[in-house]
């Protein structure tokens, strides 16, 4: 029997969820959250398996996936979110996820999910397979340049584009053209995203 624990902020997703799996025999839900945190107190209800979302207040999904890594390193994490950018994808891997998947994804999909994560099989949604595979073949994606930490640096301490031309003696233009490269390689959309990955992946302290 695999006993599995939902992690979602939406009520009427739990339900879909629990319906959806409960009609199987060799899956029981055996409790539910409504963000990570919750999820990180409610594993020690001997689960086999968490069912997580990623965005969720209080706790998002990769901090309790990192989180339950460490408190209970033989629980299966399964994510189960609506969003496939670069920016949600690798942290939530990287953090530990067994297996990724889209809300969208048939019913059956799901199952075989569950029992493939179960088994510690590795489980990726097609677009999601795609996008890692788009991330790897993309040469040099993770390294910025000196100048391109610069500007990362400053606009985590809160500089504008104009302020942080002035401190560098660049045109803004140069550090527009700066922070589309740093978007690109960091998988984010914007100047929050990127700082935000910027200290996940060690660039900035």
């Amino acid at each position: 029997m695999i006993r599995l624990l939902l992690v979602d902020d939406h009520p009427i997703v739990r339900d879909g969820l629990r319906a959806a799996l409960e009609t199987e025999p060799d899956i029981h839900v055996a409790g539910e959250a409504t963000n990570g945190r919750e999820g990180i107190d409610r594993a020690a209800l001997n689960v086999d398996i968490v069912l997580m979302d990623l965005r969720m207040p209080e706790m998002d999904g990769v901090s309790a996936i990192t989180a339950l890594r460490h408190s209970h390193p033989h629980i299966k994490t399964l994510v189960l979110t609506t969003f496939d950018g670069d920016s949600d994808v690798l942290p939530a891997i990287e953090a530990g996820a067994t297996g990724y998947l889209l809300k969208d994804a048939p019913t059956d999909e799901l199952l075989r999910a569950v029992r493939a994560a179960a088994a510690g099989e590795p489980v990726l949604s097609p677009s999601v397979a795609g996008s890692l595979m788009g991330q790897v073949r993309r040469p040099g994606k993770a390294a910025l340049t000196d100048r391109e930490l610069q500007v990362l640096a400053l606009v985590a301490d809160g500089a504008s584009n104009r302020q942080a031309a002035a401190k560098l003696f660049i045109s803004e233009a140069s550090i527009k053209t700066h922070l589309l490269h740093i978007y690109d390689k960091l998988g984010v959309r914007d100047r929050a995203a990127a700082v935000g990955e910027g200290y996940r992946r060690g660039l900035l302290s």
